[in-house]
């Protein structure tokens, strides 16, 4: 069973188009892993029938657009079918004592309440397993109830989804992608709101760390584990002239400022020349010395393509945490310095001043320069192919 949240509030005509889309999405993943399935649609609820339910359990929870999966039992709605499949699911899960509680609800199903439903279909688990009891609060086991028109769904270990809209519905977006954490995080959170995401990752060469390039990859190959069965373009722009260019013209302090404006004109010549509906950056507000307000607001004026920050206004523990949760945090150590950074990068650069160092850099040509050496990597499935 699967179950969407946000589509739901939608006009009728855009959440049809809402859920054809979802149930694409569901087929292309499960397609990708040789997985046979039909469906079967209802109010609220998406019935996937196959032979391999745990697996299609576990790849439909990482589909953007759904908020819940969980694999049931299907049964007729009446009270004799539904407590003898409910008690087959209590006793393995009460097979040595334990509490519990039966969380009911019904739709569509005249006669008898929710709360009438829970009761008889507890009772009828109390006498299969004597040694349990009833905790209502804090149980150690739930057994979930839906009692439907079209039948009835018994369920014990449901799956937290990611909710949001799924995957493609809100057009295409270029995002930077680096080897932190922060990147990652604003891609995944485009991609829950419905983008789809391309991501770019501007190459320092030998002013970057080691192991930069390597876990950018790492991160590209795991954020397209969550749009299964779609290959996902990583472009990755050789921007050695720039840098070559930043640590030898323009004042010290500036190097970050002129980076990040780099980036952000690099990345809207993509945006405008592929037709991307935005640009995506891991910004967070007073982070580091590039994302105070003031320095913000003057790189922000080298972006010519709408500019999303999704990390705004995150704490660093709170990306850390989505991070986590979605794969892309890595507990190894690994080099991920930039060589070009200052020890006391400016925290509030003149906007004048900062076009002046454009100027003397070249900045339009490096940039015609870097847009020749670009290379596009895919992943798919969490592989890069």
């Amino acid at each position: 069973m699967v179950r969407y949240g946000e589509l739901f509030l939608k006009s009728e005509p855009v959440k049809r188009q809402f859920i054809q889309h979802l149930l694409r999405n569901i087929s292309r993943a499960l397609e990708s892993e040789g997985l046979v399935h039909r469906f079967e649609l209802h109010r609220g609820r998406i019935l996937i029938h196959g032979d391999e339910p745990t697996r299609i359990a576990a790849i439909a929870s990482r589909i953007f657009g759904i908020v819940e999966v969980a694999v049931c039992t299907f049964t007729v709605s009446t009270l004799e079918a539904l407590s003898t499949a409910a008690v087959e699911r209590a006793a393995s899960l009460l097979s040595s004592g334990g509490s519990f509680a039966v969380r009911a609800r019904r739709q569509g199903v005249l006669g008898i309440t929710s709360q009438e439903i829970g009761a008889r279909v507890g009772e009828a688990i109390l006498e299969a397993c004597p040694d349990a009891t009833v905790n209502l609060s804090r149980p150690q086991f739930e057994i979930f109830i839906e009692m439907r028109e079209f039948g009835a769904l018994i369920y014990d270990s449901p799956l937290t989804a990611p909710g949001g809209l799924p995957w493609g519905t809100q057009g295409r977006a270029l995002a930077l992608l680096s080897g932190g954490i922060d990147s990652p995080v604003a891609a995944w959170l485009m991609m829950k709101r419905g983008c789809e995401i391309v991501s770019l990752h501007i190459d320092a060469g030998r002013y970057a760390g080691a192991d930069t390039l390597s876990r950018t990859m790492a991160s590209h190959a795991t954020l397209s584990t969550w749009c299964r069965g779609y290959p996902m373009e990583l472009l990755v722009a050789d921007a050695s002239p720039f840098f070559d260019a930043l640590a030898s013209r323009p004042p010290v302090r500036f190097r970050c400022v002129l980076c990040k404006r780099f980036m952000l004109a690099l990345g809207s010549r993509i945006v405008c020349d592929h037709r991307f509906s935005a640009l995506v950056t891991g910004d967070s507000l007073g982070q580091v010395a590039s994302q105070t307000l003031a320095n913000l607001a003057t790189i922000s004026d080298a972006a010519t393509a709408p500019l999303i920050r999704p990390l705004i206004a995150f704490d660093k523990n709170e990306t850390v945490a989505i991070a986590r949760k979605i794969g892309t945090f890595s507990p190894e150590p690994a080099d991920l310095a930039c060589r070009a950074a200052p020890r006391m990068p400016a925290t509030a650069a003149v906007p004048q001043d900062i076009r002046e160092a454009e100027q003397k850099m070249g900045m339009d040509e490096l940039l015609e320069a870097v847009l020749e050496q670009i290379t596009v990597k895919k992943a798919l499935n969490g592989k890069i192919l």
